[in-house]
C-alpha cells in the first residue's frame, strides 16, 4: 500500500553515494526527514536540486535532512547510475543524502510515480506531507506557494501541516522491465 498521511513510512535501508547505509528509523531520531525520490537525468529534478540544497542548509541544523533516493533503472538510463550519482552530487555540491535503491523496493513501497517527489515523514515516521516541493519548478522566483518548506515548518513545531498533500511534478520513476 502506497504512503498515506498520518500513517507509518515504510522503513528503508540504502546505501549512500558516501558508502554508508541509511535507514529511515535511524535519521529520523534527529528530526523530520524529507523522503525525495529523484535521479540525476530529470529536467524537474535538475530544476529543483538547489532548492533542496537551500532547504537542507535553512533546516539542517534544526535536525530535518533530506534523503533523495534514485530509484530508476540505470540499465536503461545509465545516466542514473550509481557513479553518475556520486558525480552529480559532488559537482553541484549536495549537501544531503543521495541514495540508490536498486530493487525499486523503496519506491514501490511509498507509491512513488514521479522524480520529485516528496514524503515528508516526523520523528515517529509518520507521512505528514506527500507531494510537490513548491509550485513552480520552472522558475524559482516565481514560487507563491512553498509547500515542503511550510510543511517542514509545522512539523518542526510540532503542529500538522497546513496543506499536507500536492500533486507531485515531474519526470515518471522509470521501472525496471
Amino acid at each position: 500500500m502506497p504512503a498515506q498521511i498520518g500513517e507509518r513510512a515504510a522503513n528503508f535501508s540504502l546505501p549512500g553515494i558516501d558508502g554508508k547505509n541509511y535507514e529511515l528509523s535511524a535519521l529520523v531520531q534527529k528530526g523530520p526527514v524529507a523522503v525525495v525520490f529523484s535521479c540525476n537525468h530529470c529536467p524537474y529534478v535538475q530544476a529543483y536540486e538547489q532548492r533542496m540544497i537551500d532547504l537542507q542548509a535553512a533546516f539542517g541544523s534544526k535536525g530535518f535532512q533530506i534523503a533523495a533516493i534514485n530509484a530508476n533503472d540505470a540499465q536503461t538510463y545509465p545516466e542514473d547510475s550509481f557513479d553518475a550519482m556520486k558525480k552529480r552530487a559532488k559537482g553541484k555540491n549536495f549537501n544531503f543524502l543521495y541514495l540508490r535503491d536498486e530493487s525499486q523496493a523503496a519506491a514501490q513501497a511509498y507509491g512513488a510515480v514521479r522524480t520529485p517527489h516528496v514524503f515528508l515523514v516526523d520523528q515517529r515516521q509518520i507521512v505528514r506531507y506527500i507531494g510537490a516541493i513548491d509550485d513552480n519548478w520552472e522558475n524559482p522566483s516565481s514560487v507563491k506557494k512553498r509547500y515542503l518548506a511550510q510543511a517542514i515548518e509545522h512539523v518542526l513545531a510540532g503542529q500538522e501541516p497546513a496543506v499536507n498533500e500536492t500533486f507531485p511534478v515531474g519526470c515518471t520513476i522509470k521501472w525496471k522491465k
